[in-house]
Protein backbone atom coordinates (compact mmCIF):
# COMPACT_ATOMS: atom_id res chain seq x y z
CA UNK A 1 0.00 0.00 0.00
CA UNK A 2 2.99 2.61 0.79
CA UNK A 3 3.68 2.67 -3.09
CA UNK A 4 0.09 2.52 -4.22
CA UNK A 5 0.27 2.55 -8.24
CA UNK A 6 4.00 3.03 -8.50
CA UNK A 7 5.03 -0.28 -6.78
CA UNK A 8 4.57 -1.33 -10.53
CA UNK A 9 7.61 1.03 -11.27
CA UNK A 10 10.17 0.19 -8.36
CA UNK A 11 12.09 -2.86 -8.70
CA UNK A 12 11.70 -5.99 -6.72
CA UNK A 13 14.65 -8.75 -6.22
CA UNK A 14 15.00 -11.76 -4.12
CA UNK A 15 18.88 -12.86 -3.28
CA UNK A 16 17.53 -15.90 -1.90
CA UNK A 17 17.13 -17.57 -4.99
CA UNK A 18 21.31 -17.32 -5.51
CA UNK A 19 22.04 -18.27 -1.96
CA UNK A 20 19.45 -20.50 -0.58
CA UNK A 21 18.17 -19.15 2.98
CA UNK A 22 20.69 -18.00 5.39
CA UNK A 23 18.87 -18.90 8.41
CA UNK A 24 20.37 -16.09 10.46
CA UNK A 25 22.47 -14.63 8.49
CA UNK A 26 19.72 -13.96 5.57
CA UNK A 27 19.37 -10.40 7.01
CA UNK A 28 22.99 -9.11 6.93
CA UNK A 29 23.26 -10.65 3.78
CA UNK A 30 20.20 -8.66 2.10
CA UNK A 31 21.90 -5.59 4.16
CA UNK A 32 25.30 -6.53 2.04
CA UNK A 33 23.55 -6.79 -1.08
CA UNK A 34 21.27 -4.06 -0.85
CA UNK A 35 24.25 -1.72 0.38
CA UNK A 36 26.03 -2.83 -3.03
CA UNK A 37 23.05 -2.22 -5.13
CA UNK A 38 23.25 1.38 -3.71
CA UNK A 39 27.27 1.85 -4.61
CA UNK A 40 27.63 -0.08 -7.78
CA UNK A 41 23.87 0.68 -9.20
CA UNK A 42 23.27 -3.07 -10.29
CA UNK A 43 20.06 -4.53 -9.27
CA UNK A 44 20.99 -8.19 -8.44
CA UNK A 45 18.58 -10.85 -10.33
CA UNK A 46 15.61 -12.84 -9.29
CA UNK A 47 17.13 -15.90 -10.88
CA UNK A 48 14.85 -18.86 -11.98
CA UNK A 49 11.97 -16.49 -12.28
CA UNK A 50 9.70 -17.77 -14.92
CA UNK A 51 5.98 -17.12 -14.51
CA UNK A 52 4.71 -14.03 -14.05
CA UNK A 53 0.30 -14.24 -12.79
CA UNK A 54 -0.67 -11.14 -13.48
CA UNK A 55 -4.40 -12.25 -12.53
CA UNK A 56 -3.42 -12.00 -9.10
CA UNK A 57 -1.59 -8.91 -9.02
CA UNK A 58 1.98 -10.26 -9.56
CA UNK A 59 3.23 -8.42 -12.18
CA UNK A 60 5.48 -6.25 -10.62
CA UNK A 61 9.62 -5.72 -11.96
CA UNK A 62 10.67 -8.51 -9.95
CA UNK A 63 14.43 -8.37 -11.94
CA UNK A 64 13.45 -11.64 -13.64
CA UNK A 65 16.69 -13.37 -14.29
CA UNK A 66 19.50 -11.30 -14.98
CA UNK A 67 21.26 -8.02 -13.46
CA UNK A 68 20.33 -4.23 -14.59
CA UNK A 69 22.44 -1.35 -14.54
CA UNK A 70 20.40 1.67 -12.73
CA UNK A 71 21.23 4.39 -10.68
CA UNK A 72 19.64 3.67 -7.21
CA UNK A 73 19.59 6.63 -4.81
CA UNK A 74 17.83 4.49 -1.81
CA UNK A 75 16.53 0.75 -1.54
CA UNK A 76 14.86 -0.62 1.20
CA UNK A 77 15.45 -4.09 2.48
CA UNK A 78 12.89 -6.08 4.28
CA UNK A 79 13.23 -9.07 6.28
CA UNK A 80 11.36 -11.63 7.92
CA UNK A 81 12.63 -14.30 10.19
CA UNK A 82 10.81 -17.30 11.90
CA UNK A 83 9.00 -16.42 15.07
CA UNK A 84 7.50 -13.47 13.91
CA UNK A 85 10.58 -11.16 13.68
CA UNK A 86 10.53 -8.52 11.31
CA UNK A 87 13.13 -5.62 10.49
CA UNK A 88 13.70 -3.32 7.60
CA UNK A 89 16.09 -0.49 7.11
CA UNK A 90 16.43 2.09 4.08
CA UNK A 91 19.84 2.79 2.66
CA UNK A 92 20.77 5.46 0.66
CA UNK A 93 23.60 7.06 -1.21
CA UNK A 94 25.66 9.34 0.64
CA UNK A 95 25.62 13.05 -0.91
CA UNK A 96 27.66 15.78 0.37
Amino acid sequence: KIFGQRAYEVPMSSNKSMTGHLLGGAGGMEAVATTLTVVHGILPPTINYKVVDKEEGLDLDYVPNVARNKDVKAALSCNFGFGGHNAAIVISKYEE
